[in-house]
C-alpha cells in the first residue's frame, strides 16, 4: 500500500518537474492528499461554466470556487476565490468573475479551469505545514490558521517525520492550546484527526525530499474531524549536496585522539615571544602535558628546549594532533604533509579563511582533509583545552582547574569570556573548545564525545549556527538522558523566511525553528551568555528532582513574592501545602509570620527557625525542591545561615535524601562570601537576585523532564 501511494506521487511529481514547474495545482495537490490520507473536501475541476454548475449541484449546499492555474500560486491575491456560492446563477457568475480576475492579475497565466469544492462547516481554523529548513531539513509546523496565521504567528515546529505522540504534543505547544480543547461553551476539536493531518504531512515530506513546502491552510478542525480546505505543495529548485557522514565509532575514535592525545606537533612553533606559535608551545610545556610535544619549524633546530623538525613528516612515531600556528596561505601545503604523516586531527588556529571571504581557500583545506582522513578543528579558533590531560593547546591564557563542565564556543571572544567566568567562579572544566568556522568538526562531533567522556557531567555550547541540525539533534538525544546539554544560540533572526512561497515558510523564522527543535531534542536553551555559564556551573551541583512540588522558605516577604514570580516564569510548580504540613511549618514560625507557600518565617528569627523549617522541607517526602530566601540580619548573620544550611543539607544527603536546594541572599557584602560557601557545598546560591537561583533550578527541572526522570515533556 505504501509503495503504491509513493509510486502515484512519484509519477505526479516527475510530470510536474518535466513541465518545468515547482508549484502543484490544487487538483494535483488533491492527488497527493488522497495518496497519503490527508483529509480534504470533495471537489471537482470544471473546465467550463456548465461543468461548474453540474459539479456544484452534486454537493448539498454552498460551494467554494477557486481558480486553477500553475502560474498563480496565491489564488486569493488574484481574486481567484469565491466562498459560499449556491445556485446555478451564482455559480455561473462566480465562474466568469474568477476567470476574469485571474486574467487581469496575470494575462499570460495558463488557466486550467475552476475548482468546485464543498464548503466545510465552521470550526477552528488551524494550519498544518512543512518546510525545508536550511539547518534541520524537513520540519513540520502546526498552529492557528486562516487569515490571522501570519499576524498571530502562534506556530510550533518539529523534525519530520513525527510520531503520533509527537504530533499530539504539538497541539499543546501553541499559546492557543486551550482553544483547541474548547472554550466558552464551544466543543473542542477532534485532536486525533488534527494530529493525523500533521503526521501524514510529515511523512509525505520525509518520503519525498524534493518537496520544499507543504501548506494546509486552513484546516477546519471540529469535534467531528479535521479537513484541509486548501493544500499547496511547492517543489525545491535544487537539492543541497549531501554532507559527508561519519559513524559514531569513527567520531569517537578521532575525538579520543584529539582530546586524549599522546603526541602533539606544533606547526609554526617559535622561540620568539609574541608569536602564536610561541604561545602555543609555552602553554603545552608549562601546562604539564605528559605526552610528546614536537615543534615544527624549518628555520629552527631547538624550540623551548625541544628538538625542532623541518617538516611534520620528519617527526618520529605516531602523532595524534597537529596544531597549526602559521599564516592561512601556508596551511594547505602543511596539511598535505599532515596527511602523508597520517595524523588524524588538525587544529587550525589561523584566521583568513571563509570568515574573511576566502571561501576557496577553506574549501581547499576541507578537500585535503577529506582526502587524507584528517578531521579539522577550525580554522579561525583560539585552540582548545583538555584539562584532564593537562593539555592547553591555545595561544590564550592557560586554565587548569579540572572539573565536569565541557564548554564550547564558535567565537574566540566568547571563548575567553568562558575562561574568565570559569576562573572567577572556580568552575572546574573538562574541556574548553573553539570551533570557529567549523569547516569540519562541529557541535555534534563534540557532543558525541562529551556524552561518553567520564570526566564530563554537563555540556554547554555557544553557537551561531548548526551545519547539520539533524546530526546535532541525534547526538543530543543520545546524550541528554545521561547529562544536561545547554545551548546559547546567537542570531535570533527570521531572514530565512523572506523568500518563502507559503504561509508555513513565512512562519518558519530561524529562531522559531531552533527554539522548538532544540526543546524537542531535550536541550536547555539559555537566553544569554551569563545564563549559559551559570546553568553549566549549577546543573552538576544540584541533584535531580524527584517531583514537581517546590516550596519557598523565606525570611523576607518581599523576596517571597519575587521568588514566587520566578517560579512561575521558569515553568515550576509552587506546591499547594496540605493542612498537616501547613500546621507543621506554623509550629516553627512566629504568629505574625505566614505559612502557606511561600513559608514566611520573617526577618527577625534566630538561626534555629531557619534550621527547623529547612529540616522540615527536606524531611517531608511530598516536597521535592526548596528555594530559600535569606534576609541579612544581625540575629542570623550570612555565614551563620550558610553554615547551618550546608550542614543540614549534608546531613540529609548522608541519609540518602537529596533534593535540589537553591538560595537567594539579600544583604550587605557578607552575603557574597556566604553564597560562595553554599555553592561549594551543593546549594546553588546567589547574592542580590531572586531570579538567578530559580532560573538554574528551572534548567535542572527542564533537563530532568527531557531525561525522562519526571513526567511531562521538556
Amino acid at each position: 500500500m505504501a509503495e503504491d501511494r509513493e509510486l502515484r506521487v512519484r509519477e505526479l511529481l516527475d510530470s510536474v518537474r518535466a513541465e518545468g514547474r515547482t508549484a502543484l495545482t490544487a487538483p494535483e495537490g488533491k492527488v497527493v492528499a488522497d495518496a497519503y490520507g490527508i483529509a480534504v473536501p470533495g471537489e471537482e475541476l470544471a473546465t467550463d461554466v456548465d461543468a461548474a454548475v453540474a459539479y456544484a449541484a452534486r454537493f448539498a449546499g454552498p460551494v467554494v470556487m477557486k481558480i486553477v492555474s500553475p502560474d498563480i500560486l496565491h489564488k486569493t491575491d488574484a481574486g481567484g476565490v469565491v466562498v459560499g456560492v449556491e445556485g446555478a446563477a451564482d455559480v455561473r457568475a462566480a465562474f466568469h468573475r474568477i476567470v476574469e480576475n485571474a486574467r487581469a492579475y496575470d494575462a499570460d497565466a495558463r488557466i486550467e479551469g475552476v475548482q468546485v469544492q464543498e464548503l466545510l462547516p465552521k470550526g477552528t481554523e488551524v494550519i498544518v505545514g512543512a518546510v525545508t529548513d536550511p539547518t534541520f531539513g524537513k520540519v513540520v509546523a502546526f498552529g492557528l490558521g486562516g487569515v490571522l496565521v501570519e499576524v498571530l504567528k502562534d506556530v510550533t515546529f518539529r523534525l519530520a517525520p513525527v510520531s503520533a505522540d509527537e504530533a499530539l504534543s504539538m497541539l499543546d505547544s501553541i499559546e492557543a492550546a486551550e482553544v483547541l480543547r474548547g472554550v466558552r461553551g464551544q466543543a473542542g476539536v477532534d485532536r486525533w484527526a488534527v494530529a493525523e493531518q500533521i503526521r501524514r504531512v510529515s511523512q509525505l515530506v520525509a518520503d519525498f525530499p524534493e518537496i520544499a513546502e507543504v501548506d494546509l491552510n486552513p484546516v477546519i478542525a471540529t469535534a467531528a474531524g479535521a479537513v484541509a480546505a486548501d493544500i499547496r505543495i511547492i517543489l525545491a529548485e535544487r537539492q543541497p549536496p549531501p554532507r559527508r557522514k561519519y559513524t559514531r565509532d569513527e567520531i569517537l575514535e578521532s575525538m579520543r585522539r584529539l582530546m586524549q592525545p599522546r603526541s602533539v606537533a606544533v606547526i609554526g612553533a617559535s622561540n620568539e615571544q609574541g608569536k602564536i606559535g610561541n604561545s602555543v608551545m609555552r602553554n603545552l610545556v608549562d601546562g604539564g602535558f605528559a605526552g610528546e610535544i614536537h615543534p615544527v619549524n624549518p628555520k629552527a633546530d631547538d624550540i623551548l628546549g625541544r628538538k625542532a623538525y623541518k617538516s611534520v613528516t620528519d617527526v618520529p612515531g605516531e602523532v595524534d594532533v597537529a596544531v597549526f600556528a602559521i599564516p592561512a596561505k601556508f596551511v594547505a601545503a602543511a596539511l598535505e604533509e599532515v596527511g602523508r604523516k597520517k595524523i588524524p586531527n588538525a587544529v587550525l588556529i589561523p584566521s583568513g579563511f571563509a570568515e574573511t571571504g576566502e571561501h576557496e581557500l577553506q574549501e581547499e583545506i576541507v578537500a585535503i582533509g577529506e582526502r587524507h582522513g584528517i578531521r579539522l578543528l577550525g580554522p579561525n579558533i583560539y585552540g582548545y583545552y583538555s584539562t584532564w590531560q593537562d593539555l592547553c593547546a591555545t595561544f590564550c591564557t592557560p586554565y587548569d582547574v579540572k572539573g565536569g563542565v565541557a564548554l564550547t564556543s564558535q567565537s574566540g571572544g566568547i571563548g575567553m569570556a568562558i575562561l574568565g567566568f570559569a576562573r572567577t567562579t572556580k568552575t572546574g572544566v573538562s574541556a574548553i573548545v573553539g570551533l570557529g568556522n567549523k569547516s569540519d568538526l562541529d557541535e555534534d562531533d563534540l557532543l558525541t564525545w562529551f556524552g561518553e567522556d567520564p570526566h564530563t557531567e554537563c555540556i554547554a555550547m555557544h553557537l551561531e549556527d548548526l551545519k547539520d541540525g539533524r546530526a546535532f539533534v541525534e547526538a543530543a538525544r543520545a546524550t541528554v538522558p545521561r547529562k544536561p546539554v545547554v545551548v546559547l544560540k546567537a542570531g535570533r533572526t527570521a531572514a530565512g523566511a523572506k523568500a518563502a512561497g507559503s504561509h508555513t515558510g513565512a512562519l518558519a523564522g530561524d529562531d522559531a525553528v531552533y527554539d522548538d527543535i532544540l526543546r524537542q531534542a531535550g536541550v536547555i536553551r539559555a537566553p544569554g551568555l551569563n545564563d549559559m555559564l551559570e546553568y553549566a556551573r549549577g546543573l552538576p551541583v544540584l541533584p535531580p528532582p524527584q517531583g514537581d512540588n517546590v516550596v519557598i522558605i523565606t525570611g523576607a516577604g518581599g523576596s517571597g513574592v519575587l521568588l514566587s514570580d520566578a517560579i512561575t516564569d521558569n515553568g515550576l510548580t509552587l506546591m499547594e501545602i496540605p493542612p498537616d504540613l501547613d500546621e507543621a511549618f506554623r509550629r516553627f514560625i512566629p504568629p505574625f509570620g505566614a505559612a502557606g507557600n511561600p513559608v514566611d518565617i520573617t526577618g527577625g528569627e534566630p538561626p534555629s527557625t531557619y534550621e527547623a523549617t529547612i529540616r522540615l522541607g527536606l524531611e517531608d517526602p511530598r516536597i521535592h525542591a526548596l528555594v530559600l530566601g535569606y534576609w541579612h540580619t544581625i540575629v542570623t548573620p550570612p555565614m551563620v545561615f550558610a553554615e547551618l544550611t550546608a550542614r543540614v543539607v549534608a546531613e540529609f544527603r548522608e541519609r540518602g535524601i537529596e533534593k535540589p536546594v537553591v538560595a537567594s541572599l539579600a544583604g550587605d557584602v557578607e552575603v557574597e562570601e556566604a553564597c560562595q560557601y553554599l555553592y561549594e557545598r551543593g546549594v546553588v546560591a546567589y547574592p542580590y537576585t531572586t531570579e538567578r537561583p530559580v532560573a538554574v533550578l528551572g534548567a535542572k527541572y527542564r533537563w530532568a523532564r527531557a531525561a525522562g526522570l519526571l513526567g511531562g515533556g521538556s
